[in-house]
């Protein structure tokens, strides 16, 4: 359905508070929640210390600078915008390259081609959303193997279906039974035809930047998309202070067709940056403001998000660890700076893990990551569900386990009502001292609503849950996907679109030759 024929206007959904209702399908999921917080975002630093990492990041950028290398025209932008230009090396003074951030948008509509889907990035808003780029998938039955096209749709599939994720994501694990070159054409045919949330387009060059975009006004309308954010650019950082043309490129294409573009720092302490948290802080906030400045040096007012992609290394081995209380002080810390900044904030967290299976160290790892995240205020979440392995996999598994702790987390944000229902005086009418409330009218009134509902089911006693098989947590998630994919109903979308989208394809692919690396 083309956005511009669409009559209802974009409007928040009504959340109900406590256990969301559930369909008698088999696997079939909570039928909404929330995108608003009700409780205060958490404020780690006070203002002496929010100011010092600024200046530090003013110091970097001043002292240190940032390299736009093989790109003139990203280089020729921010000079004549004042920045000060040493080949490839970018300098701000002090303050300027925050001054060029400022004409980004507080707060804005990232639109779903169902606009009941429609998210708002910033505020008190926010949206999650599934793992990103990894080139492995598995699950109990297959086990680990490359991705595959038909593992794309899948998880676009289930997170269409998930309501604690509002967003499609971008990729969500890589196809690699497609060319390279084309393969970012199926991967946003999947996204526009299989669900109807927001998505992300591809970055991988330029150009597959560009048929993104000429996608999305295939289906929204080139002058929707002119005047609104309908999909999403990852531009990652080469950090230490690198852009690379690639990403500079395609950070050029989405902010000259006003498309939102993420700048995501990706700085693990003591490789890409310093050890210490504060500097992991610093040094992600001088990268992230330097792409920011250069997306409003292109187009004052395009829509951006303050990224990061942060975490620790065993500083004996140099492997990753996720889901460490250091990664999770710098989230929080980045939340504030990017509310300083005045621009919506993705986080580093969701429900990240270097685990190689959805074990009880990847639900630890994961809920650690996840609860700083939520708590920090930030806006958007990546990587909120499916990720194994340090982010070489994705887990069909873990994602239902994933989706679920998404849930619960979602209505810990809706906060605590605080008003006459919520005393229940008139239970006590019912239940004398000593008594059970079970049967007053207020349990009744509030049974299905009172409290979340999991999805993975509750084991019950022990001898119970060995009589039903002993089934572990992993293997309900293998059943519940597996019934999710069978009920799975793709929402509309106008022949005449589908059939132009499909067209486009097969003319740029026809055009490029097969290329595997």
């Amino acid at each position: 359905m083309n956005i511009d024929t669409v009559s209802e206007p974009v409007a928040s959904l009504p959340v109900r508070r406590g256990r969301r209702r559930r369909s008698d399908r088999p696997g079939a999921m909570p039928t909404s929640a929330p995108q608003v917080r009700s409780i205060p975002a958490y404020d780690l630093l006070g203002e002496r210390a929010l100011a010092a990492i600024e200046s530090q990041a003013d110091w970097i950028l001043e002292k240190v600078g940032v390299e736009f290398r093989g790109d003139a025209v990203a280089r020729d932008l921010l000079r004549e915008a004042g920045a000060m230009v040493d080949g490839d090396r970018v300098r701000f003074e002090v303050g300027h390259a925050r001054a060029l951030c400022a004409t980004a948008p507080r707060q804005f509509a990232l639109h779903a081609r169902d606009p009941r889907r429609t998210v708002t990035l910033g505020g008190d808003h926010i949206v999650l959303m599934p793992g990103y780029g990894s080139p492995f998938v598995t699950d109990l039955d297959r086990g680990r193997r490359y991705a595959s096209l038909e593992d794309f749709r899948n998880f676009v599939r289930l997170s269409y279906m998930a309501p604690a994720l509002h967003h499609s994501g971008g990729t969500v694990c890589e196809p690699v039974d497609i060319p390279v070159n084309k393969r970012h054409l199926d991967m946003v045919y999947a996204h526009l035809r299989l669900s109807s949330k927001p998505f992300m387009g591809s970055v991988t060059t330029p150009s597959r930047a560009a048929d993104s975009i000429e996608m999305a006004r295939i289906v929204f309308g080139r002058d929707f998309v002119e005047a609104n954010a309908v999909l999403q650019g990852n531009i990652n950082v080469n950090s230490p202070l690198v852009f690379d043309e690639t990403m500079s490129g395609s950070l050029r294409v989405y902010a000259e067709a006003n498309q939102c573009v993420c700048i995501s720092p990706a700085i693990f302490g003591g490789a890409m940056g310093p050890v210490t948290p504060a500097a992991v802080a610093a040094q992600t906030l001088a990268e992230a403001t330097a792409g920011i400045a250069l997306v409003q040096a292109i187009r004052p007012g395009c829509p951006v998000v303050f990224g990061s992609f942060h975490s620790t290394m065993d500083l004996r081995t140099g492997a990753l660890t996720f889901g460490t209380p250091e990664a999770g002080l710098v989230t929080m810390a980045l939340s504030q700076l990017g509310r300083r900044l005045g621009v919506p904030v993705r986080s580093g967290g969701g429900q990240i893990t270097s685990a190689n299976a959805p074990d009880g160290q990847a639900m630890r790892d994961s809920a650690n990551a996840l609860w700083s995240t939520m708590i920090s205020g930030a806006h958007q979440v990546w990587h909120a569900a499916g990720w194994l392995e340090g982010g070489l996999t994705m887990s069909y598994e873990k994602f239902i386990m994933d989706v679920d702790n998404c849930g619960a987390m979602l209505r810990l944000l809706e906060g605590m009502a605080v008003d006459d229902d919520a005393f229940a005086r008139e239970a006590y009418d019912e239940a004398a001292p000593g008594d059970n409330f079970l049967a007053t009218a207020h349990t009744l009134r509030h049974c299905t609503t009172a409290n979340y509902s999991p999805i993975l089911p509750s084991p019950g006693p022990y001898e119970t849950w060995r009589e039903r098989g002993g089934k572990s947590a992993e293997q309900h998630a293998n059943s519940i996907w597996k019934s999710m994919l069978a009920s799975y109903e793709p929402p509309e979308l106008d022949a005449q679109i589908d059939e132009t989208l499909k067209q486009f394809m097969a003319e740029r692919k026809s055009a490029m030759p097969d290329e595997w690396y």
